[in-house]
């Protein structure tokens, strides 16, 4: 347990440069909101940040794994990628790639906000 809250500890240093951090346990591992922009989450002791259609590809070549988890029977996969290992050595080296999960928690958020398209035959 006290490796758990290292880690924890850990993550969220390495994501500071972004702005305030704070954790929340969730479904047995942790998330990670920067501002109020959820961006990242711990689950089977491994960091994920936050990817999406324009970041995907950087995560992909840079040998990052998506996260995927079992459920009812079918693997589900999240729109999270793994950390690169050398990232998670430091802040510095983190950022890039903590600056791609809040672009992509970004997006995200605006494309909730965004105002329905009204339907055909409705006002």
């Amino acid at each position: 347990m006290a490796a758990d809250r290292e880690f924890v500890t850990h993550c969220m240093e390495l994501l500071s440069p972004l702005g305030s951090v704070r954790s929340r346990r969730m479904f047995g591992g942790h998330g990670f909101y920067v501002d109020d922009l959820f961006l990242a989450i711990i689950a089977f002791e491994r960091l994920y940040l936050k990817a999406d259609a324009q970041t995907r590809p950087r995560f992909e070549a840079a040998g990052c794994e998506p996260f995927v988890y079992e459920g009812q029977g079918k693997s589900v996969t999240l729109g999270y990628f793994t950390a690169p290992e050398d990232a998670m050595e430091s802040p510095a080296l983190m950022q890039p790639w903590a600056r791609l999960a809040l672009e992509a928690a970004l997006r995200a958020r605006a494309a909730k906000k965004a105002p329905a398209k009204p339907r055909k035959g409705r006002p």
